[in-house]
């Protein structure tokens, strides 16, 4: 298959099924104002037709109202309590959740309750437990979890190079994320404290990437985990897992040897290897990244081509997905159940690296 005329032939918005109409836009209620959905959700949604933003809800009507002001959006500002007593809730369709993991689960609650579409970032919640809880609350409204990589152009056609035997049978994976969270966010940042964000930092935070880019890719669910952690700064002192190596296991033999830490240097890579060829994504994982993909084929005689992508603001085009699902009225791919399969997999790891032995989703 040639890669520059699959790049030239491919329809990044394959998923697309309805015209968005900017006269009756989807518009979403954007739950916590960090620096995610300022700087990104925000942005991403006023850039993409058919879709706007119209609440904000944070810690003090004051503070939305001031981040509107800040984010020239036209929004309704609203504290959490209000929301979740249906305030302005005529002025919203759906809910983007972007609060520290363990907070998730109040406002899908709401949100199902206000009958509401949700857009619930990853990780699903901060324990299996708190996401079993979840998925049981949004049973009756649409729901996705946010991963941004299953609507990425070059995850994509590394999807479509792998189903059509490009590099023969599955074998491996390895993938890695890594940045430095004490320069993005500080030291008292919500991910290293066990109460918000779960059993650890790293892993849940960054080592989900390649686990679920892989699954989605590969099409097999992870079976079984093994691991090992540490953490040696003070910052880490709370949380196992300053930095982490871990392999999962998926269905059918396939294993993901993957790295991450919250404090390193920002970079990230997926490679999958079969038994004819490999592709190979760099960088990888990170929103407004100019990736190249890398094909290489051939036992002996070996072939190597690449194949360049313009920068995609990744969270312009989830939500264009998730909006598109909304209007077409067809199922969520990565759904809630979807983003709970991964809560136990990440659970796997951190457990795997306690025992310092295999264990078994």
């Amino acid at each position: 298959m040639n890669l520059a005329e699959l790049r030239d032939a491919f329809d990044e918005r394959d998923w697309q099924r309805t015209e968005p109409d900017p006269d009756d836009p989807l518009r979403f209620a954007m739950i916590g104002l960090g620096w995610w959905t300022t700087e990104e959700m925000i942005p991403a949604v006023a850039a993409e037709p058919g879709i706007e933003t119209t609440v904000l809800v944070s810690s003090t009507a004051e503070k939305a109202e001031r981040v509107a002001n800040e984010t020239h959006t036209d929004a309704v500002g609203i504290d959490y309590d209000a929301f979740h007593d249906g305030e302005a809730a005529a002025e919203y369709d759906a809910v983007y959740v972007c609060t520290p993991n363990a907070l998730h689960l109040p406002y899908v609650e709401t949100a199902a309750e206000l009958d509401k579409a949700v857009l619930c970032e990853k990780p699903l919640e901060s324990t299996v437990e708190r996401a079993e809880q979840l998925v049981d609350a949004a049973a009756d409204i649409p729901i996705m979890t946010a991963y941004r990589m299953h609507t990425d152009p070059a995850i994509r056609i590394a999807k479509r190079l792998f189903e059509a035997g490009e590099i023969g049978a599955p074998v491996a994976v390895q993938g890695h994320m890594t940045q430095d969270v004490l320069d993005i966010a500080g030291a008292d940042s919500w991910r290293l404290d066990p109460s918000l964000a779960g059993p650890g930092a790293s892993v849940t935070d960054l080592g989900i990437y390649p686990i679920n880019t892989a699954r989605y890719v590969l099409g097999r669910d992870p079976v079984a985990a093994h691991a090992s952690m540490y953490s040696e700064h003070e910052a880490f002192g709370d949380v196992p897992d300053e930095a982490a190596s871990f392999l999962m296991e998926y269905e059918g033999g396939v294993t993901g040897s993957y790295t991450a830490s919250q404090h390193a240097q920002l970079s990230g890579s997926l490679r999958l290897i079969g038994t004819t060829g490999e592709l190979r994504l760099e960088p990888a994982f990170f929103n407004d990244d100019r990736a190249t993909l890398h094909r290489r084929t051939g036992t002996s005689g070996v072939t190597d081509t690449s194949i360049e992508f313009e920068t995609v603001d990744q969270m312009q085009v989830e939500a264009a997905y998730f909006a598109d699902c909304l209007r077409d009225d067809r199922s969520i791919e990565a759904d809630a159940e979807h983003g709970l399969l991964d809560m136990r997999a990440i659970e796997a790891v951190y457990e795997a690296a306690e025992r310092g032995e295999r264990v078994e989703l």
